[in-house]
């Protein structure tokens, strides 16, 4: 083939992403493949790692990627099945020039896609849209590439560990059937302390519960795991590994930014004065704690590649999302990797005195909405954002508007955005209490019900 037009829909803001069959295929992953490596090759490069996930469709995509890869003439590293951090390791590890990823992450079974990273760079945005534009006129280079297998696993949960000092606790684990199984396996027989693993079995199916650890209901295994043995705590990862996601002893959701206000606590006292990120989902008391630790609070826009990027303008050393993505740059490599938030996790619990269940219980009272998603057409969604933002500014509002509106009241605050991977706008409000929260929730839905929109929650 000597050009590729994407289905409109599969090209996103982070990654390129689709239904299979529908809207993504292996003429798709054959274009990524030959048009990434050219941009590798313009750029003085000539090794790509590859990687891919446990769904049925990502080792066909991984064939097809890989023949894109050695038609334009570059090495194509393929490091096989794990979690998408093992991929991002790589670049490091085996010193290429770029890697890709073909992941569905937490999406249905049906769904996969591709993340990719240039060099030590997140490829996102504009990015991708020149990708898609570059394939659409065929502006590729042919070469005769070549290819080698490398098994990466058993380095990469090596140096998960390799400057450990945590003490030893009871932990529940849960990989939810993603890809983070067998590395899991490997990484509890190096930590001290007592393991329960759940669903370490990688299968495209997903066949005990969606691996999404932001969805509460997805922990109740965990939940019950936990309870049953009087662990000391229980851990989950979403489908490719990037994410992480916690319960106390007591079962406890510890979300997003909690579990970033504990693990910021040893990376201050190494590092004082550090600027750390958290999105414009995270809640006020984190970043109250950032400042309150004599740190830099910054909060940035939501999304893994976004956060990445910023990390490296404002050399931050650590850097969190409440869906789960918590990046280290501190003894890491500045990428979200569950599996060393899990270990770095242990760690901070404990020397911040070895309870989760203590550290949960002792933060801030504050009650929150989970993330409120109402659906809404791909053609729409932003415009509502910028509707409501002219109204609020319009009516004096303390608004931010880094990503979409976050609004602070004297009740608390809230926010509306669009989603970059979905058709839905993305809402949630925090108040001291459920009064206040419930007139943040009114203000919403009547901003909401101006641009036309119905207060209709979409499913996870």
């Amino acid at each position: 083939m000597n050009s590729h037009d994407f289905h409109p829909t599969s090209l996103r803001e982070y990654d390129i992403r689709g239904i299979i069959g529908e809207t993504l295929g292996e003429a798709d992953a054959y274009a990524i493949g030959r048009g990434f490596a050219t941009l590798i090759r313009r750029s003085g490069g000539s090794r790509v790692s590859v990687g891919f996930d446990g769904r049925h469709s990502s080792p066909a995509l991984e064939q097809a990627l890989v023949k894109g890869v050695k038609a334009a003439g570059c090495h194509a590293v393929r490091i096989g099945l794990g979690p998408t951090p093992m991929l991002y390791y790589s670049v490091s590890a085996l010193e290429t020039d770029g890697a890709v990823m073909i992941t569905g992450s937490h999406n249905p079974p049906n769904y996969n896609g591709f993340k990719m990273m240039l060099k030590e760079r997140p490829f996102f945005g504009a990015d991708i849209m020149a990708l898609g534009a570059a394939a659409a006129k065929g502006d590729w280079d042919s070469g005769d590439g070549s290819e080698e297998t490398v098994s990466i696993l058993d380095r990469y949960v090596a140096r998960l560990v390799e400057d450990f000092s945590g003490p030893a606790f009871r932990i529940g684990w849960d990989a939810g059937n993603g890809a983070t199984g067998e590395a899991l396996e490997k990484l509890v027989k190096l930590l001290p302390g007592e393991h329960h693993t759940l669903f370490t079995e990688i299968d495209g199916d997903f066949p005990n519960h969606h691996p999404d650890p932001t969805v509460e209901s997805n922990l109740a295994d965990l939940r019950a795991l936990v309870a049953e043995k009087g662990l000391d705590f229980g851990i989950a990862f979403d489908g490719d590994g990037d994410r992480i996601g916690a319960i106390d002893g007591e079962g406890r959701v510890v979300w997003g930014d909690q579990l970033l206000s504990i693990l910021i606590v040893p990376v201050l006292r190494a590092l004082p004065g550090a600027t750390i990120i958290a999105d414009v989902k995270a809640s006020q008391t984190l970043y109250d704690r950032v400042a309150e630790l004599g740190g830099v609070p910054l909060m940035w826009k939501t999304g893994h590649s976004l956060i990445k990027a910023k990390m490296k303008d404002v050399d931050s050393p650590l850097a969190g999302e409440m869906s789960g993505h918590i990046f280290f740059k501190h003894r890491w490599y500045g990428f979200d990797d569950g599996l060393y938030s899990a270990v770095r996790l242990i760690e901070a619990v404990g020397s911040e005195g070895g309870s989760l269940t203590a550290l949960k219980s002792a933060m801030p009272n504050v009650i929150n909405t989970p993330e409120m998603r109402f659906e809404c057409s791909e053609a729409r969604k932003f415009e509502v954002v910028r509707e409501v933002l002219a109204r609020l500014k319009a009516d004096g509002a303390n608004v931010n508007d880094t990503d979409g509106a976050r609004v602070n009241t004297p009740d608390g605050w809230w926010l509306l955005r669009a989603s970059n991977t979905q058709d839905v706008l993305v809402a949630r409000a925090e108040a001291q209490d459920a009064a206040a929260l419930e007139r943040l929730k009114a203000a919403i839905d009547a901003q909401l019900a101006l641009s036309g929109v119905e207060r209709v929650e979409a499913g996870h």
